[in-house]
């Protein structure tokens, strides 16, 4: 009996030293502001706005709870990050919002398992950051006579960065002229970006095996506090 008492004891004793420890916040999607009102979720979240490397988290929406999906560190724009609304182009900044995943692209073919769209990377291929152009922010094959050489982006010439990639949404459905164009989730270079979200080459080819069109992939991008913190978003 004695021992029965002190087991009961013990257990009580442990019970309420579990049921005093303070529970942890919940998963990061359930504190965002909007998560797109898909099944799927992309974080790219930095310390704060002059950082250049993060953390990339995809996550998937099951029975209401987001769980993580995997994780991978992850690198910014060479000048840190800024509120994508207010953004100018040409400032090496990170967009800060919640944005679509409008398709995926890269020199080498996709990854197997990949359902998002996938367009490969020829020689003609370019991405428009010219102001002036019709084409601005667009993917371009041939490059157009309005859209400069020298305000584009040829990209296989960036065969470690593009070697796969998804489009980020940002500036992409209604562009503003001078605020940013060819925004993209895409393998590491040498160091920080121009201002697009890199992460290593096997998280870029997991994340393109995980992605599903039909539920509705989103990303949000910010930093762990302040006004741009991911959770506005």
């Amino acid at each position: 009996m004695r021992r029965f008492l002190v087991t009961a004891s013990v257990l009580l004793a442990l019970a309420g030293s579990l049921a005093a420890r303070p529970a942890g916040p919940p998963p990061l999607p359930h504190r965002l502001a909007d998560t797109g009102g898909g099944t799927q979720l992309i974080t790219a979240e930095a310390p704060g706005t002059a950082s250049t490397t993060g953390t990339v988290t995809w996550w998937d929406l099951r029975g209401g709870g987001w769980v993580a999906a995997g994780s991978a560190p992850a690198r910014f724009g060479a000048n840190g990050l800024t509120e994508g609304a207010t953004r100018a182009q040409g400032t090496n900044t990170t967009p800060t919002g919640l944005y679509d995943l409008p398709y995926a692209f890269g020199i080498g073919a996709a990854p197997p398992g990949t359902r998002h769209p996938y367009r490969r990377v020829v020689e003609d291929s370019w991405w428009c950051q010219d102001n002036a152009s019709r084409a601005y922010n667009r993917w371009v094959e041939p490059r157009p006579a309005d859209c400069r050489a020298a305000e584009a982006e040829h990209l296989v010439s960036y065969a470690t960065q593009y070697a796969r990639a998804l489009v980020i949404g940002f500036n992409y459905h209604r562009p503003v002229r001078g605020r940013g164009a060819g925004i993209f989730l895409h393998v590491d270079g040498k160091g920080a970006t121009a201002g697009c979200v890199s992460v290593p080459a096997a998280a870029m080819d997991r994340i393109l095996a995980w992605a599903e069109p039909a539920r509705r992939p989103h990303i949000a991008v910010g930093t762990a506090s302040g006004p741009t913190a991911i959770t506005r978003y």
